[in-house]
C-alpha cells in the first residue's frame, strides 16, 4: 500500500474523499493512494500521478472563481447566509431571487466585504458578497444575477428548508414491519400485492389498533428477463414495481371482452396456485402471468375521466416518466442491462433513443400506463389504511441506491459516479465488508443539478404514504465507495452535503405531512444522530444492538424516544431463528465469517444470555427459558417499555417464522428476498389466516400490557 502524498490528501479533502478513518473495532485505517486516486477518478478528477494531482488541485481552487453564482444554495428558514458573486473586477451586479410560486421577486443586497481580486484565465475577477434574507419562503427558488449591462442572466438555485419536522408531536403507536411480496392471500397471484397490503392495514387498524405498516421498498425492478429479487437493488427508486398490482382492481378489468376476461381469470388461477408453495417465491412466473393480463387491460379504451387522470399523471411526472418508460421498452427488445445495448442506445438523449421512442409509442406508453396504475392503487391503499383508523398508514422504504444496469443508472448517469460501487466496510455482522454494486450519487453533479433528481425521488416515494424509512441514512452524510468488487474492504468514505440532502428530505416530508425514519445503524459518528434529531428525523433502535457503554443491554427507559424501536430487522433472522443462532450457522456455511465459528458461537451465546438475564431482572420472562414463543413475547414487551414513538413488530415474529429473509453478502448462495411468510416449520401463512392466529394475538397483546 502506498500512503497518499500531502498534495493528494489536500485534493481528496477538497472533494470530500477520506484518506483515513476508524473502523468498527476502533482501529485507525490509512487509505492507500491507489484507492484515493480511483475514487477521485470516479469524480472526474485525474490524480493518477503527483503532477496531475497538483494540476487538479490548482484547477479546483480556481473553479469557484470561474462561475458567476454558486450552483445551489441550501438554507434553513430564518438563516441569512452570505454567498459570493464572481464578476470582472470593477463591474456591478444586479442580484435577485425569483420565488418558486411566481410571486414578487426579491432583490438581494450586496454586503461590505472586501476580497482581493484574482487573475483568472487572463482576466481580473472580483468577488462581491451578498446576503440572502431570512424571510424567504420554504421552497425551490431561482437565484439570478446580471452583470453590468449584459442582458445575459446567470442562474443558480436557492432551496429554503424547514428547521425540523417536529416529531415530538407524533402520537406513540405500533405497527407491522414486513416484506410485502411474502405476505400473500388466497386472491393474490402468488406474490403479496397492494390489495393484500390494504386488507392487512385495514384489519390491523380496526382489530388490533395498529397505527402503521412499514413495508419493503416497492421500487421498480426489471420487467424484461429475470426479475431482480432484492427490493434494495432496484432498476429505479422513483418508480414502482408493477408486480405489486392487483389485476382485478384495475378499473378497466370490468370492460374486458368475455374471451379476454376468461384468459385473465385462467392466468389468475394458475398464479394463485403458487401461493401454496412454502419454499420460495417465483417472481418471474408471476410476472409473466401478470404482464400478459396487463397487456390485455392496456388494450381496453378507458373512460374520458380515466383518460384525463392519466394525462394529468403523465404531465406531473414529466420527462422522468418518459425516460423510465423508454428504458423499459428498450429493455423489452435488448434485455435489461443497458451497458450491453447497442452503443447508440446507451445515452437517453441520443438521437437513436429518440427515434426508438417515436417508432415504438405503444411500447413506451404501456410502461407509462403501468406506473399510472401503480400510482392509483398506492393512493387507494393509503386511503384505506387511513380510513380504517391508522394514524400514519403505509410507511414506505427508500433503498440506498440502484442497479448499475437499471433505468435510473441509464437516465441519471450524469449525476452518478461511473466505475465505482456503494458498499459498507467490515462490521461485526458482515466482517468481510459489503459491495452493493450500486453506483453512488456524485456530490458535485447533484449540486449542479439543483438536487432535482433527489427532490423528484423523495417526492415520488412519499406521495402515497404516511411516512418514509431511509435505508442506511448515513449515506446522506457519507458513503463507502468500493473500488474493487472482489474486495469490499478496498474503498473509502466520500462526504455528501447532508445539509442539502436532509434539508430537501425534510422540506418534502413537511409538505406531504409525513414522518421520516432513518436507519442509523452500524458505524455512526455520534454527531450524526444529534443532527438527525435536530432536523426531526426519527432514528432506528434494534434490540440486539442497543447496548450501554459497557456493552450490556440498554435498559428500556434509556432508549431514545424519537425512534422506531424493533426487536429485529430484515438483515437478521426472525427472532426465533436468532435465538437459535441461525445467523451464525448460515454465515459459517456460506463462508462469511472471519472469526472461528466456535468463537462466533460463544460470542453469540453470551449476547443472548445477557438479554435473557435482562428480561429476568425486569420480571418479563418468568419460568419460560425454554419456550421460544414466550421469550419472543418478553423481548417485545421489553421494547414496549421503551419511550420510542414508534414500535415495530415483524410479522414474521408474530406468526413464528424462523427462516432468514436476507443474508447480506450473498446473492444466489441463499434465496434472499424469496422466502414466503410461514409459521413454525415453514407452513404457509396467508392473510386470511391471521385473524385466527392466536400466537399473533398473544404477541400483540404484550404491547398493551
Amino acid at each position: 500500500m502506498t500512503a497518499p502524498t500531502p498534495a493528494l490528501v489536500e485534493l481528496a479533502v477538497a472533494h470530500g474523499v477520506a484518506t483515513e478513518y476508524w473502523n468498527w473495532q476502533g482501529e485507525h485505517v490509512l487509505v492507500s493512494s491507489e484507492v484515493v486516486s480511483a475514487v477521485l477518478a470516479a469524480l472526474g478528477v485525474d490524480a493518477s500521478t503527483p503532477e496531475r494531482a497538483a494540476d487538479a488541485l490548482a484547477e479546483h481552487r480556481l473553479a469557484r472563481w470561474r462561475r458567476t453564482l454558486p450552483a445551489t444554495l441550501v438554507m434553513r428558514e430564518g438563516w441569512t447566509p452570505w454567498f459570493a458573486v464572481h464578476l470582472p473586477h470593477g463591474s456591478t451586479a444586479e442580484v435577485w431571487v425569483d420565488l418558486e410560486d411566481g410571486g414578487q421577486r426579491r432583490d438581494i443586497p450586496q454586503q461590505e466585504h472586501w476580497v482581493e481580486p484574482k487573475f483568472i484565465d487572463g482576466v481580473q475577477i472580483g468577488e462581491a458578497t451578498y446576503q440572502l434574507p431570512g424571510d424567504l419562503p420554504l421552497g425551490y427558488h431561482r437565484l439570478c444575477a446580471r452583470i453590468g449591462s449584459n442582458p445575459e442572466i446567470s442562474v443558480g438555485s436557492v432551496i429554503v428548508t424547514p428547521q425540523s419536522l417536529q416529531p415530538q408531536k407524533l402520537d406513540r403507536t405500533w405497527g407491522w414491519v414486513l416484506q410485502l411480496y411474502s405476505v400473500r392471500s388466497r386472491r393474490s397471484w402468488g406474490i403479496g400485492d397492494l390489495h393484500d397490503l390494504a386488507d392487512l392495514a385495514a384489519w390491523s387498524a380496526t382489530d388490533l389498533g395498529a397505527g402503521f405498516v412499514l413495508i419493503n421498498p416497492l421500487h421498480a425492478a426489471e420487467t424484461a428477463g429475470r426479475m431482480e429479487p432484492s427490493p434494495y437493488l432496484p432498476a429505479s427508486r422513483r418508480f414502482a414495481n408493477p408486480l405489486y398490482l392487483r389485476i382485478e382492481d384495475i378499473d378497466e378489468y370490468g370492460d374486458l371482452a368475455p374471451a379476454e376476461r376468461d384468459r385473465v381469470r385462467t392466468l389468475g388461477l394458475q398464479a394463485r396456485a403458487l401461493s401454496e408453495d412454502a419454499d420460495a417465491l417465483d417472481r418471474d412466473t408471476v410476472w409473466a402471468a401478470k404482464r400478459e393480463a396487463l397487456q390485455l387491460l392496456f388494450g381496453v379504451r378507458p373512460s374520458i375521466g380515466r383518460i384525463s387522470e392519466y394525462g394529468a399523471y403523465c404531465d406531473r411526472e414529466g420527462q422522468g416518466l418518459i425516460d423510465f418508460a423508454t428504458w423499459a421498452a428498450i429493455a423489452d427488445v435488448h434485455g435489461p442491462e443497458w451497458s450491453k445495448w447497442p452503443e447508440e442506445l446507451q445515452d437517453p438523449a441520443a438521437p437513436k433513443v429518440v427515434a426508438f421512442r417515436n417508432e415504438n409509442p405503444d411500447a413506451v406508453e404501456f410502461h407509462c400506463w403501468l406506473q399510472w396504475q401503480l400510482d392509483d392503487q398506492l393512493a387507494r391503499t393509503q386511503a384505506r389504511a387511513k380510513s380504517a383508523g391508522m394514524s400514519l398508514g403505509i410507511l414506505h422504504d427508500l433503498a440506498v441506491g440502484v442497479h448499475p444496469d437499471g433505468a435510473d443508472a441509464w437516465a441519471l448517469k450524469r449525476v452518478l459516479a461511473a466505475g465505482i460501487h456503494v458498499g459498507a466496510p467490515p462490521d461485526a455482522f458482515n466482517q468481510q465488508g459489503q459491495d452493493w454494486s450500486q453506483p453512488p450519487w456524485r456530490p458535485d453533479a447533484l449540486a449542479d443539478s439543483g438536487y432535482a433528481p433527489w427532490r423528484d425521488l423523495v417526492r415520488a416515494v412519499i406521495r402515497h404514504g404516511g411516512g418514509l424509512r431511509i435505508d442506511h441514512i448515513l449515506g446522506l452524510f457519507r458513503l463507502w465507495w468500493v473500488t474493487s468488487p472482489e474486495r469490499p474492504t478496498e474503498g473509502t468514505y466520500v462526504r455528501y452535503d447532508h445539509e442539502a440532502l436532509i434539508g430537501i428530505l425534510v422540506l418534502e416530508a413537511s409538505r406531504a405531512g409525513v414522518v421520516v425514519v432513518g436507519e442509523d445503524l452500524g458505524t455512526v459518528e455520534p454527531w450524526v444522530r444529534d443532527y438527525l434529531t435536530e432536523r426531526g428525523v426519527l432514528g432506528t433502535s434494534v434490540l440486539w444492538f442497543e447496548r450501554d457503554a459497557k456493552g450490556n443491554p440498554l435498559p428500556p427507559e434509556r432508549w431514545r424516544e424519537l425512534c422506531l424501536a424493533t426487536v429485529t430487522t430484515h438483515d437478521l433472522p426472525p427472532t426465533a431463528g436468532y435465538l437459535a443462532g441461525d445467523h451464525v450457522e448460515l454465515r459459517d456455511r456460506l463462508g462469511l465469517l472471519t472469526r472461528p465459528v466456535a468463537e462466533e458461537l460463544a460470542i453469540d451465546e453470551a449476547d443472548r444470555d445477557a438479554w435473557l438475564n435482562a428480561l429476568r431482572e425486569r420480571h418479563l420472562l418468568g419460568n419460560a427459558d425454554g419456550d421460544v414463543e414466550r421469550i419472543v413475547e418478553a423481548l417485545h414487551r421489553y421494547v414496549a417499555h421503551t419511550p420510542a414513538k414508534l414500535v415495530g413488530v415483524a410479522l414474521t415474529d408474530a406468526v413464528g417464522e424462523r427462516r432468514t429473509q436476507n443474508q447480506p453478502g450473498t446473492t444466489d448462495e441463499y434465496p434472499n428476498w424469496r422466502i414466503p411468510l410461514g409459521g413454525p416449520g415453514g407452513v404457509p401463512v396467508l392473510i386470511e389466516d391471521l385473524p385466527n392466529n392466536q400466537r399473533l394475538r398473544r404477541l400483540i397483546g404484550v404491547l398493551h400490557s
